[in-house]
């Protein structure tokens, strides 16, 4: 009975470390995007759905940030507001 609880324990904390592991790589590239966006909100949306569109194209995590600067060169700026 010890070693099954050993072993229970041992996995349950091998599981918990790799799912915290890819949470965090999920974050840090989020992250990424966002501080790449600067802080306008479209943008900032337009960028996430552009990592979305990196993951389908399995980008590698080495490419991700040139990927996505190159990405953002592509934003549609939208028209300047004459509000005078």
């Amino acid at each position: 009975m010890d070693y099954f609880i050993i072993a229970i324990t041992t996995v349950a904390g091998l599981a918990f470390h790799a799912w915290l592991f890819f949470r965090f790589r999920r974050w840090a590239e989020r992250d990424l995007a966002l501080s790449i966006a600067g802080s306008d909100p479209d943008k900032r949306a337009w960028l996430l759905a552009r990592l979305g569109e990196a993951k389908a194209r399995k980008i590698k995590r080495s490419e991700l940030q040139a990927w996505l600067e190159h990405e953002a060169l592509q934003y549609p700026e939208s028209e300047p507001r004459n509000d005078q």
